[in-house]
């Protein structure tokens, strides 16, 4: 017999009938029709049916032997399927391989769950099993997409002139807002590293060293809570360019995505991507990474009611607040304004006033309390049409914008109206350079102390320091903040004064960021970048709810990886050698 060499299995097609194969791979599914055999064979590039026929009775004995997830080496002519038995469902249902060899390379234990099957499993078992999971279809398509992806990130930034440049993992620890990972020196005792939680300074020196255009796909590490799209340790798409502003930084990046979802997907993302400031993002949709699927957009209400005799409005207002409303067009009852309620509350609110709209007027609880001219003016606002509600919340410009954005998130799910596959992205632009720390209420850096200000705000940074804006720009995909980037701060006097903003002195910023205020009086360009979570991305492109969904080996939301047991219990002669004692909190004796 002669042979070819190894053959994808999901690959073969009906032009290769009559040509022998030798195939390996994984038993998906056995069934035994009481003389012939059938299995699929299954490995990374898909699916194949292979026939044990007894007429060679050695691999039709071997077929018999065979069950899910054994290892598996079939040597045999590809044959068309008989008429009639064809699979529509498999890239290979028009053939068949007739195995006349058979070599068994590994048996398998029954799998904890259903390989050969999406079916629901708890999470913490397909982590503890993760090899097994990513033997199912969809996980192995998550990886196999976030490859593709990956690779026309890199060509694209390729073809325009970037320098894939890598920068270290161990670094000085600097602020970058969450904490540390610490990793102490053995070399000097009593010193540590940190794990860099992005490669912000040095892509910042690479500037200064002329390199001029950089990027790097790098893993960075941060110690904060858990969440869907959060993990310890993740991966980012980091670039920086000299000589740019903020026009040149968004033009190669909304090109980039464009060239990807195209490539990748086949998507087309029409560019230049929308833009809308922070401001106007938080006013119109409560937050700042929009979802723009669907409209829903919130309306400032409070100049309508600033005469009024309600109280819960008047008080509002009188203490600095806003009125903001939400018009729903829909079937929204009252088990729907109790939930949507519900939701507003747990942002802080109130509560939330409403309104319906019928073809004779307002129904409400509360219409009592408005006159003519204020519901008038109501509809006017907010073009109401019977069968509408319009919600409504009364309070500080934060609780009011945050409560509204998840009522309306709510109640697009709610009525159905996010347009599933689509894609919709948006810059936010201008956003504050400083903003209050709601733990501390210390000015602390919106983005990070190295934005730029713009140069019409520079007299507000000692006076008025929480009006000055950044140029500073994050882009968003249906909901979902991707990244964000900003024109840097080049000149070492004007980076003092915003780290003096900062409440950082001239000697800490000196013993801090002495090696980056040196490189900038050495003749730094203007320079600017951006960066953006890619496992967030491929989540996105892969329609997952999870960045867990898309990477090999994602921690739970404990920050454990169960397969391993990490973290784990160090041994004591290591502590010793870096000089490290482990305190462990006490444990809880019972009541």
């Amino acid at each position: 017999m002669s042979l070819t060499a190894r053959t994808p299995g999901g690959a073969i097609r009906a032009d290769q009938v009559g040509r022998d194969v030798d195939l390996y791979g994984w038993v998906h599914r056995r069934r035994d029709l009481g003389g012939l055999i059938f299995i699929d064979l299954r490995d990374r590039s898909g699916i194949v049916q292979v026939k044990f026929d007894p007429v060679n009775a050695e691999a039709h004995a071997a077929g018999g032997e065979l069950r899910p997830e054994w290892v598996i080496r079939v040597q045999g002519p590809v044959q068309r399927r008989p008429p009639g038995t064809e699979n529509k469902e498999l890239e290979t249902g028009e053939v068949e391989v007739e195995a006349r060899t058979v070599t068994i390379l590994n048996r398998a234990q029954p799998p904890p769950f259903a390989v050969n099957e999406d079916s629901p499993v708890d999470e913490q078992v397909r982590l503890r099993y993760r090899y097994l999971d990513l033997r199912r279809a969809r996980m192995a398509r998550n990886l196999q997409l976030r490859h593709r992806l990956t690779k026309a990130i890199r060509d694209f930034l390729d073809a325009e002139a970037f320098l894939e440049i890598e920068t270290p993992v161990l670094i000085r620890s600097t602020p970058e807002g969450a904490r540390d990972f610490l990793v102490p020196s053995r070399l000097k005792p009593g010193y540590v590293y940190a794990l860099a939680q992005s490669p912000q300074l040095y892509k910042q020196l690479l500037m200064v060293a002329g390199m001029d255009r950089y990027f790097q796909i790098v893993r960075c590490y941060r110690d904060e809570d858990q969440r869907a799209d959060r993990q310890p340790e993740f991966t980012q798409l980091d670039l920086e360019m000299s000589f740019v502003n903020e026009d040149d930084v968004l033009d190669v990046v909304e090109r980039c995505f464009a060239h990807v979802w195209q490539k990748v997907l086949g998507v087309s993302v029409p560019t230049p991507i929308r833009r809308i400031t922070h401001a106007q993002a938080m006013l119109r949709y409560g937050v700042d990474k929009p979802d723009l699927r669907y409209g829903l957009e919130i309306e400032e209400l409070s100049s309508i009611f600033g005469k009024t005799q309600f109280k819960i409005f008047h008080q509002a207002l009188d203490a600095g607040g806003v009125v903001r409303g939400l018009r729903i067009a829909g079937a929204v009852g009252g088990k729907e304004i109790e939930a949507l309620t519900e939701v507003a509350r747990a942002e802080g609110s109130k509560g939330l006033a409403f309104w319906h709209r019928e073809a004779e007027g307002w129904r409400s609880p509360i219409a009592k309390f408005f006159g003519e001219p204020e519901l008038a003016q109501l509809q006017e606002t907010t073009h109401a049409e019977p069968g509408d509600v319009v919600v409504a919340v009364a309070d500080q410009v934060e609780i009011a914008s945050a409560s509204l954005g998840a009522v309306r998130k709510a109640a697009a799910r709610m009525l159905g109206l996010v347009k599933e596959g689509s894609f919709e992205f948006v810059w936010v632009t201008d956003f504050p350079l400083f903003e209050r720390s709601k733990e501390t209420g210390e000015i602390t850096a919106a983005h990070h102390p190295f934005t730029s200000p713009r140069p019409q705000d520079l007299q507000l940074l000692s006076s008025e320091p929480l009006k000055v804006q950044a140029r500073a720009y994050d882009l968003a995909l249906n909901g979902t903040e991707l990244g964000s980037g900003s024109i840097r701060i080049h000149d070492p006097e004007l980076q003092q004064r915003v780290f003096q903003g900062l409440g950082i002195s001239r000697e800490e910023a000196e013993q801090r960021f002495g090696f980056l205020l040196t490189a900038f009086r050495y003749g730094a360009p203007p320079h600017g970048g951006f960066a953006y979570g890619l496992d967030r991305v491929v989540m996105l492109a892969a329609g997952q709810e999870t960045i867990r969904e898309v990477i090999a080996f994602p921690k739970n939301q404990q920050a454990e990886e169960l397969m391993t047991d990490a973290p784990a219990p160090a041994d004591a002669k290591q502590l010793r050698e870096v000089g490290l004692e482990l305190l462990r909190p006490p444990l809880k004796r019972p009541q």
